[in-house]
Parts: structure tokens; sequence; C-alpha cells
């Protein structure tokens, strides 16, 4: 009997649970209509190399625009004009969202230890405890 789709993908899903991979990698691009990339890897492909490049020249841009907006924000500063902050909130922005997008791939792929993971499991845990009987 030939396996469906959602057979295939429990199964990936065990193995990686089981070879102590988190699941997929979120990726620091998104497809040309935004949604998001997802990478189904151990960590050390090409791919993989190229996303910890790609997010480290993110927040190394994020950390240079952070350095450049508190510069025009010093008081004593220069006024800009409307359109130069309308430039500089979007370059924020996008700086933020893809700050945030590296800590949310990073922070997917931080393993849970195992006292969190017994933690989260209730103690009366038996079959007779959710009838009332324990």
């Amino acid at each position: 009997m030939p396996r469906s789709d959602a057979d295939r993908l429990r199964r990936r899903e065990l193995h990686e649970a089981a070879s102590g991979m988190a699941g997929p990698r979120l990726l620091p691009w998104t497809t040309e209509d935004g949604r998001p990339c997802y990478l189904s890897t151990d960590g050390k492909g090409y791919i993989s190399t190229l996303a910890d490049g790609i997010e480290t020249v993110q927040l190394g841009m994020g950390q240079e625009l952070l350095e450049y907006a508190r510069g025009i924000l010093a008081p004593g500063a220069k006024a800009q004009s409307a359109i130069e902050y309308r430039w500089l909130a979007c370059r924020l922005t996008e700086a933020l969202a893809d700050a945030l997008r590296v800590a949310e791939s990073r922070g997917g792929r931080i393993p849970v230890p195992q006292e969190e993971a017994e933690k989260d499991e209730p103690a009366n845990a038996s079959p007779l405890a959710e009838q009332g009987e324990g």
C-alpha cells in the first residue's frame, strides 16, 4: 500500500526527532509572493551555510542602520526632511523584520533541554487520572 504525503511527513518528523533535529529551518528569505521558505537540514549543507551568511549580513546591516538612525535622531542633529525620515522608518522596519526572522529561525533550532520537556508533561498523566479515578 503506498504511503500518503501525511504518512511520509510524519515519518520524517519522527526521524528528525529521534536524530535530534528540531525540524525544518526557517530561511532568511521568502518566495516571490512573500511566503516563508524552509529547509530540512542537519545544518551542514550549502544552503544552510548560505542562509547563515545572509543572516549575518542582515544583522550587520541592521546594526549599521541603527547607528545611522541614532546619529540622525541625536539631540542637536540637523533636522531631516519628511521624505528622509520616511526612508529611515522604512529601512528600520525592514531591518526589524529581518532581525525578528533571524531570531525566530535560530530560536526554532535551539533544542529543548530534557528537564524542560519533562516539566511540560503533567505529573498525573495516567488514564485513570483523566477519568477522575486516581
